[in-house]
């Protein structure tokens, strides 16, 4: 994973922290019982397998979360003066064809366009980065959506 430009919003940090330090319990139960057995017979056991898997798995999340955790950048609200040009976390009011909608700009690992949260990196984020209401965004070439900024608000 790219740890270059990683944003999150005080919430989505809350939320990672908390998952990272749920799966570390986690990791302390699992490890603290009694594992299943390499060998059952002749044969390497099944159980064991399935085990070392998920215990795999669990320490991928754990050093990823570590990484994110440790290189994410808060995404804070510019200062009141520039608070009329759309930057990471601007709500934004938009009109295409004469239909209004409503985004906020976010960073790429929390994006959810279905409740209204795209990325700084997705086409239309990273082209309304930087204009401020009455701007006309054109976004794509074939065809070409043009999208006039009614509202800024952080």
């Amino acid at each position: 994973m790219n740890q270059g430009n990683i944003f999150l919003t005080k919430e989505g940090r809350t939320r990672l922290e908390r998952e990272f330090a749920e799966l570390l319990r986690l990791k302390v139960f699992k490890t603290s019982g009694e594992s299943p057995r390499i060998f059952h017979s002749e044969d390497i056991n099944p159980e064991f397998l399935a085990f070392q898997e998920d215990m795999d798995l669990l320490d991928a999340r754990i050093i990823e979360l570590e990484a994110i955790l440790k290189g994410a950048q808060l995404i804070k609200p510019p200062p009141k003066d520039q608070q009329n040009l759309i930057s990471l976390g601007a709500k934004v009011m938009i009109e295409i064809d004469g239909e209004e909608d409503e985004f906020e700009i976010i960073g790429s690992l929390e994006a959810s366009p279905s409740l209204g949260k795209i990325s700084n990196e997705c086409p239309v984020g990273k082209n309304l980065l930087g204009h401020k209401v009455g701007d006309e965004v054109i976004v794509g070439t074939n065809p070409k959506i043009v999208y006039k900024i009614k509202k800024v608000k952080y």
